[in-house]
């Protein structure tokens, strides 16, 4: 499936949240496969859950829903999906909202990694992860110069998008 790109994220015309999810999923078992990994049910709920909105949701969050589906369900559990979904690269940890996010670019990389850049809305709540090669390039630059290696990249813009600032 190929990702329209939109000068406006938070602003996509005519977007099928039910046809993002599905995508996800099927990106999410496909990489899984391809990497000799398992998606497991509880894991693939997870992911599922973590992509019911485009708003990060935080673990505890997850945890009250699977406890309204399942019963008793322990913190542990859903912290291994987490931890098994960001490890493969399907899902993003937002540090300064202490929440995850689902990831728009699974499969892109065979080990599922990549540079993660997110504008988050702090009205709305919406957090879109977005892609310029400028930045990236800007980044690659600055860390080659003071002869740093990156090992992982996740910068997060918070404010407000056009439709709250209006």
């Amino acid at each position: 499936m190929t990702k329209q790109i939109v000068d406006n994220p938070f602003a996509a015309p005519g977007h099928d949240h039910t046809g993002c999810v599905l995508a996800a999923l099927d990106a999410a078992e496909a990489a899984c496969a391809r990497r000799g990994e398992r998606l497991t049910p509880l894991r693939r709920r997870v992911l599922e859950l973590v992509w019911r909105g485009h708003r990060p949701v935080g673990a505890y969050d997850l945890l009250a829903l699977l406890q309204n589906e399942r019963g008793r369900v322990a913190p542990p559990t859903v912290y291994r999906a987490l931890d098994f979904l960001c490890a493969q690269g399907l899902v993003h940890r937002l540090n300064s909202l202490q929440a995850f996010i689902g990831c728009e670019h699974t499969g892109e990389r065979e080990d599922g990694r990549h540079a993660a850049h997110f504008l988050i809305c702090q009205d709305c709540g919406v957090a879109v992860e977005v892609r310029d090669g400028q930045l990236n390039g800007a980044i690659s630059g600055l860390a080659g110069r003071a002869g740093f290696t990156i090992a992982d990249e996740t910068i997060e813009l918070s404010g407000l998008c056009a439709a709250c600032r209006n």
